[in-house]
Order: structure tokens, then sequence, then C-alpha cells
């Protein structure tokens, strides 16, 4: 029978929860007496073997042991001995210990069966140990008892401090929170065995905090304990809570956490602004939306309670300016909602407020949560560009007109007191056909060129007004031109008609259906009339009927037509139209005549050809040809020969330049040439006309266009129209040329210095001519001088 070393306090050991084992042999001879046992001879043990595989019962008794943990000895702890019945003390029997931790943690003595622990124990990293015990015959190893399991149970000990696992911990509370309100729940753990003693018994109390802050020394929740905390006056708070065990007695372990607590912005702080009188200034040519400037009230809150929200209340601008609530930076933003004019109004006065949207009822007592200011605006004066009035313009003008027509008076002004002088134009940009011209001081717009709806039916201009004291002041005005229909395009065919007629054709068949367009568009829309021209009325083959649908049909007057008669018939129809006045065209009708099948199908358009019954010899072929070649060569030595007598004439440098005679087909008149141009046609439209004083020397390759300017122009007697239709038409005439240029002619002519460089009055000799002089005209006659041969004073070739 196995006993433990551990069995004299059974009253103990039942208490704490630990069972007792018994097994026993019942016809086992074995006597058990004080833990010690006779041994057996060799018919009881096989009898015991056999016994055993009988599920017979144990004959050793077990127990549990225990040991306390975190032992601080030199020496192994003892922990428990094992002895077998079987034992005489001889050191016969060897015990063996296998299992968790033997060898490691735990040693036993194979011959009194003393099991020691030889590590430190710590119940926190294990809190027992399951091992096996057995008792072997030393001399033969065979096991004198079965192998059994026992517990080794470890003893828990006051070694582990609480610890707060969460912290340290963040937390807030609203300002101005009542006492008591809950803040955050601290817990903390503590390792020990809680079910033995008090080592994990844990007692919470603060440290640091008082008296804002208070803690349930059993559950660990955090409370405010000052009324009124005000976070505009503290918004931050470190507190330090502990955790002690055993109870919170003397000798218990303690663990520290720290929880800082800020304190939440609740709306208790109305705005105010900082100044109640603003000053600001704007110039009357900011635009609508442009910024004036900035008003801010001040708000001790954040977040949301700090939200503002701006208006204004009162004063004489409330339709003139507007006020935006920047969500940013909580300021409000004065803008110019309508635009301003210093001439009108120089200053204006609001009063703006300033307000919280969120409130709280419970600190309505602390308001009113608004405030308000006066602002002060000044309206600066600039020098602002011409404005045109009104504002856009819309001109109706038939496409007829003619060339400086006064189609709409421009009329802008300077809004500045200075009220400057005004000056007229066309942005060309929007004007590139230069179909319009403004007259520079009055404004009139007129057309510069003729207009054709059928070309540009609308026309989108900008006219410019700039002040004369300030170019940099410019104004612009949007012109629309809409050009009206008359009736000046002639009605024509759709397409090129081309009909046929068959030879068996009967009086009276319809062979072509005609149709027209119109290029104008009147407003009772198109109507055609038809008919054969004047001088195909009496036409005895074909005749014409208008279907009044803006169609017409061509019809057979007769039948027989025949190919080898005439194969080709024009028929010449008149196309009229429905305007005022009515305009007509004539369009040719082009009829073969065919050869066609019974079914009217055509067969053939073409009239046989007749062929000649002559043949040619190869010899007159050959003869005609060589006249052919003999006239080519003709004509190309004629045209070589042309051509050597137009060469111009080379001049040899070796050659004496003095036997050349260069001809001058004309000679510039100098600086005396007053006639190239009559400057009076400018000034006298009417004049123009009856005078026109030629040039002497030469003929002019135009007339003057004085007489092309329309009669009502000339009658007006202004110098504007006049010059419109005059460039126009010099414009239109790409051969004139441009008598209204400079010519510049330098160091030739009569009036010139060098007077006329020809030679045609020159002397026949050399040595009658002195040519000294050309070395006092300077570098640019110098090449001329060396020509002649003229010397320096010092007598070298110049």
């Amino acid at each position: 029978m196995w006993t433990s070393g551990r069995m004299s306090n059974a009253k103990n050991l039942f208490g704490l929860g630990v069972s007792l084992y018994f097994w026993g042999l019942m016809d086992l001879t074995t006597t058990v007496l004080s833990g010690s046992a006779r041994p057996l001879t060799e018919r009881q043990e096989d009898n015991l073997s056999d016994k055993l595989h009988q599920r017979m019962k144990r004959s050793w008794v077990w127990n549990q042991f225990f040991v306390l943990e975190e032992y601080t000895g030199t020496d192994p702890l003892y922990v428990g001995k094992l002895h077998s019945d079987m034992d005489r003390g001889d050191g016969s029997i060897k015990y063996i210990l296998s299992g968790e931790g033997a060898g490691i943690v735990f040693t036993i003595d194979d011959t009194t069966g003393d099991i020691h622990a030889i590590q430190r124990l710590d119940r926190e990293e294990r809190s027992q140990y399951t091992l096996r015990a057995q008792a072997l015959d030393r001399r033969t190893g065979r096991p004198m008892e079965p192998e059994s399991e026992f517990i080794i149970k470890i003893q828990d000990i006051n070694d582990n401090e609480p610890k707060f696992l969460d912290g340290p911990y963040v937390a807030s509370v609203p300002e101005m929170s009542p006492v008591g309100t809950s803040v955050i729940q601290v817990t903390a753990t503590d390792a020990d065995d809680p079910t033995y003693g008090n080592s994990a018994r844990v007692v919470y109390s603060i440290l640091q905090g008082q008296p804002y802050f208070s803690v349930d020394s059993r559950t660990g929740l955090i409370r405010t304990a000052l009324m009124n905390m005000d976070r505009e006056a503290k918004e931050y708070y470190e507190v330090i809570i502990q955790a002690k065990d055993m109870g919170g007695q003397l000798g218990g372990l303690a663990g520290t956490t720290t929880v800082n607590i800020t304190l939440s912005d609740v709306n208790d702080n109305p705005p105010r602004f900082p100044q109640k009188h603003y000053q600001m200034s704007v110039l009357e040519s900011a635009p609508v939306s442009s910024t004036v400037g900035r008003v801010v009230a001040k708000d001790l809150d954040e977040g949301i309670n700090a939200e503002m929200k701006y208006s204004l209340v009162d004063g004489d601008g409330l339709d003139v300016f507007d006020i935006n609530t920047d969500p940013n930076y909580q300021v409000g933003i004065i803008t110019v909602r309508k635009p301003l004019s210093f001439e009108s109004k120089k200053s204006y006065t609001l009063k703006v407020e300033g307000a919280n949207p969120h409130l709280e009822m419970r600190f309505l007592n602390l308001g009113p949560f608004r405030d308000t200011t006066t602002v002060h605006i000044s309206v600066e004066d600039v020098d602002e560009p011409p404005v045109f009035e009104p504002s856009f313009y819309f001109v109706e003008v038939p496409e007829d007109v003619e060339i400086g027509t006064t189609i709409q008076k421009i009329s802008a002004k300077d809004p500045d007191v200075t009220n400057n002088s005004i000056r007229y134009s066309i942005d060309r940009s929007s004007d590139p056909g230069r179909f319009f011209y403004v007259d520079i001081t009055s404004g009139a717009l007129m057309t510069a060129r003729p207009l054709d709806r059928e070309d540009v039916s609308w026309h989108n201009i900008t006219v410019l007004a700039m002040e004369l004291n300030n170019p940099s002041q410019v104004g612009s005005v949007a012109v629309t031109v809409k050009v009206l229909d008359v009736n000046d395009n002639a009605p024509e065919f759709a397409r090129f008609y081309e009909g046929f007629v068959c030879e068996n054709a009967k009086a009276g068949q319809l062979i072509q259906t005609v149709s027209a367009i119109d290029r104008d568009d009147p407003q009772e829309g198109q109507h055609f009339y038809y008919s054969l021209a004047p001088e195909a009325a009496n036409n005895p083959n074909f005749t014409l009927r208008d279907n009044q649908d803006n169609t017409a049909w061509i019809l057979t007057r007769r039948s027989g037509f025949r190919q080898h008669e005439q194969n080709t018939f024009y028929l010449p129809i008149l196309i009229s139209d429905n305007g005022r006045p009515v305009l007509s065209t004539t369009g040719t009708l082009t009829v073969h005549v065919c050869s066609c099948d019974d079914d009217g199908m055509v067969m053939s358009c073409n009239a046989e050809a007749y062929v000649l019954p002559i043949s040619l010899s190869r010899g007159a072929l050959i003869a005609i040809l060589a006249c052919i070649f003999v006239l080519l060569v003709l004509v190309l030595l004629i045209l070589s020969m042309r051509r050597q007598r137009k060469q111009p004439y080379i001049i040899d440098e070796e050659e004496n330049i003095h036997e050349n005679i260069v001809r001058y087909d004309d000679e510039g008149g100098g600086e005396e040439d007053t006639e190239a141009f009559d400057i009076a046609a400018m000034w006298n439209p009417r004049e123009a006309q009856l005078v026109v004083k030629n040039r002497q020397d030469m003929l002019p390759e135009i007339e003057s266009l004085s007489r092309y300017v329309p009669q009502a122009c000339v009658m007006d007697n202004n110098v504007h129209n006049y010059v419109l239709a005059k460039l126009y038409e010099a414009d239109m005439d790409l051969w004139a040329p441009p008598f209204d240029s400079l010519q510049t002619y330098m160091f030739e002519g009569n009036g010139s210095v060098a007077e006329s460089l020809s030679s045609l009055q020159s002397v026949t000799t050399d040595s009658d001519q002195n040519y000294d002089y050309l070395t006092d005209w300077g570098p640019r006659f110098k090449k001329l001088a060396e020509m002649y041969g003229a010397t320096d004073s010092s007598g070298a070739l110049w």
C-alpha cells in the first residue's frame, strides 16, 4: 500500500477539498504495518498479476501535495514523501517520478521517495503539476506497485500588485457639469488567486486631482466633485488613481494610472464685437460681389458653440451691400450688392449683428447671445470708362442701303464729374469685313461697304468709346445689325435641265418639269412665274404650262421630230418672281431628239455618223507629217529669236561704261512734283466731279473715283461718306495705283542736290566734263566717282 508523507492532518486536507483514494486487494495476505510491507512469494506474485487483469482494487493510499510559490531559500523545497508497503527499508525498492516537470522542476529520492522542488515556483505562471509515480524492484526492474498519478498544487501568496491594463486613460466631461457627473470608470487587475485570502481584493483611491474629481473605492468610477468648472479658465486636468490589494490594508501592493480629463465646451459665453465702430472704403468701380471689408465678433467658446451668423439689421445701405459669414474663420464679409456711384452717393452706414445660431437653454440667463456694431463705408471716386445708353443696340437695315448711310446714333457719356469728351471707334475684331464705320465724334454708325443679306444676314459688332483725356478708359457696347431682305436676286433654275423628245412623240406630250430657286426670302413666301422668252413665244416645237406651284411643264407642240433634221433644241424660258420690283432671268432648256421604242424608252440620242468614202495612201500620210514637222521647227525658231531680242543689255565690267546709254521711261519729279494728285478733291467732293486735274507728265491708269460716289453722298457734303465710298472702290480695283501713298525720291530729280543723273544731256567726250565734284557727295557716290576716274585732293584715285 502507497502512503503519502503528508496525511497527518486529514481534517485540514478534507477542509481544503482534497480527496483521499483507497485501493486494496481483497484476498492479499500482505499485512500493512505502519507503512511497511512483507515481500510476496513467486506464487503470490503470479496470482497478483492475474488479478490485476481482473480490475481488482489497488492496495495503496494516495493524496494531493501542496507547496507554496515564490520559495526563496537556498536548499531545495521539500514537497512530500512517497512510500510503499513493500519497502522494507533495505533499498530494494526504487522510486521513479515522471510527468509534468519531473526531473526539471521536481526531483525524487529513488531510495527514500522524498520529493523536492528545485526551481522557483510561480502560481501565476502554473497553478498545478500532474505527475506519475512507480515503485520498481531495484534488482529485477519489475514494478512492485502499479503506476499511479498524483497532483502537486501551488499555493498562492500576495506577490502581484494590481495593474491598470488599459491605462493611461483619456476622458472628457462637459464644462459646468453638476457635481457627481460620471467621467470614466477605471479597472485594475490583480494576478493573484482571488479565491485565496485577500491577495486579489482591490480598493481604489485618488492621489491627484482633488478637489475637482473623486473616485469610487470599490468600482473605480470617477465623478466630478466641484461645481461650475469653466473650460475657459482651465481646460485640462491630470488625475492619478491608485489601486491597492489586500483590501487596502497595510502591507498590500499598489498600482497607479493616469487619467487625462478634458473639459468639453458648452455655449456659455455670448459673442462680443471688439470694436463698436468700423471705418471702411470702397472704389466706386468695385464689381458686384467684391469684398468691402470684414467684421468679427469674439466668442470664447469653440467649435459649434462659437459659430456666428452675421446680418445687416439697419442702415441706409441695406439694398447696396450684403454680408456673408465665413464658416472657416467665423468672420462677417461685407460685399457689394449693387453697382456703386460716387456721383450719386458718397457714403453709407450699416448696423451689423453677430449672433450664435446654436443655443443651450440652461445658459440663456448668461445672454443675450448676440451683439451689434456700426460700419461706415466711404465710396471713393475713380476715373470710370464711358457708359453707353442704352447698354445694347439692335438695328434693322435693308441690304440695299447706300454706302455712308447713318443707320444708328451711338451715344455714350463720361459718368465722372469731369465729363470728358468721348471718341468713338469700332472693334475691328468684331467687324473683320469692315462693313461699318462710326463717326469719331458724333457716334453715327454708318455703312462702309454694300450689305448683302444672302452672304451675311447678321452683324454683331462692338463699338468702343474712349475718353479724350484718358485713352485707357474705354467702354464698349454690343450692336446687333439685322440685314433686311430686298428683292435683289433674280430666280434661276434649280439645276441644269436637259431633256429629250422621242421621234415618235405626239403633240402635247410632257418632256420636262422645271423648277427655280431664289436666294431672296420674301415675307409672303416664294412664288415664281414661268413663260417662254419673247424670242421663243411662237415656238412651233414646244410650249410651256405654268403649274402655279413654282414648277412648269414643257410640252411638245407638234409631232414628227427627226434626228437627221435637227437633233438638239434650245428653249429659252423666262422665270419671274413676285418681289418688288419684279426680277426675272432667262434659263435655257436643252432638248435632244432621240430614237425610242414603242414604249417610249430611249434607244439612241446621237445622229448616225456620216462616213466619207475617202482613203489615203501611205505616201500622202508621210507628206502630211513632214509638213507638220517643218512648221513646228519654224515656230520654235521664231520664238527663240524673239527671246534673244528681249534679253536685257548686260554691261561688261571691262567695257567703257561711258559708251552705254541708259534710257529712263519715267523720271520722278523730286520735291518739286506737286501735280501727282490734286488734294483739293479731298476738301470739296462736288468740285472734284466738275474739275479733274490730271498729271501732265503721265496719263492716270484709272479715272478719278469721285465720279462713282452716289449723288446723295456728294450733295450731303459729308467728307466721311465720300472717303468711305472712295476707299471701297479703291479696295475693289486691284489694278489701281495707290494715289494716296507717299512717294519719296532721294538724290534724283530737278529738286535734289544731285540734280538729274540722266546721261541724255551729257557731253559726248569725257575730256569736256569734269567729275571732281563727285568726291564731295560723300560715300553714296563713291562707286560712281571711281567709274568716272575722279581723284581726291591728294591726287590718288578715290
